[in-house]
C-alpha cells in the first residue's frame, strides 16, 4: 500500500478499529497462543490437525492486526464542522429518492473500514456514495452503478 494512502473515517469508526485492535492484541491473540502451545504438545506436528489450524487462525489474526495498524497510521478523521450543512461528505447520513418514484433510502457515507450496508452505512468507494459525494440537498444526480445508471434526488443531508 502507498504510505501517503489515506483512509477516511469516523471518528466513531476510528475509535471502533482502536478496540478492535485492542481486542485482537489482548484477548485473541493469547488465546491462539495457547492454543498452538498445547497442539504442540500432542507431539508429531506434521499430522497435527489442530496444530495446523492454529497456526492458521494465528497467520488470519496477525494479516488482520497489520491491516488495522496500517489504518490507523494513515487514518484521516473527517470533520464535517466545516462542511457546509447540506453538501453531501464522508460521515454525513444522505437521503435519497430513486427518480421518477422511487421510495426514500437513506445512508451514512463512510469510510471503507467502517463499511456495513446491513447497518446503512456506505463505502465511500462505492459507486452510489462517489456519485453522492460533493452534492447538496436537491440535487438531481446520475450514479453510474454496475446495473445501468440510476438517477436520484438528494432531499435531506445531516
Amino acid at each position: 500500500m502507498p504510505a501517503d494512502e489515506k483512509f477516511p473515517m469516523t471518528a466513531e469508526g476510528k475509535v471502533n478499529l482502536e478496540k478492535e485492535l485492542d481486542n485482537l492484541r489482548l484477548n485473541e491473540r493469547p488465546k491462539i497462543i495457547e492454543r498452538i502451545k498445547i497442539a504442540r504438545s500432542y507431539g508429531d506436528l506434521s499430522e497435527n490437525s489442530e496444530y495446523e489450524s492454529a497456526k492458521n487462525e494465528q497467520s488470519m489474526l496477525e494479516g488482520r492486526i497489520s491491516t488495522i495498524e496500517h489504518m490507523l497510521q494513515y487514518a484521516e478523521v473527517v470533520d464535517n464542522a466545516a462542511t457546509d450543512s447540506d453538501l453531501v461528505n464522508v460521515g454525513k447520513k444522505v437521503t435519497f429518492e430513486e427518480q421518477p418514484d422511487g421510495e426514500p433510502e437513506t445512508y451514512q457515507i463512510v469510510g471503507a473500514a467502517e463499511a456495513d450496508p446491513m447497518e446503512g452505512k456506505i463505502s465511500n468507494d462505492s459507486p452510489i456514495a462517489k456519485g453522492l459525494l460533493g452534492n447538496k440537498v436537491n440535487d438531481v444526480v446520475t450514479i453510474k452503478i454496475p446495473a445501468g445508471d440510476m438517477i436520484v434526488k438528494i432531499t435531506k443531508v445531516e
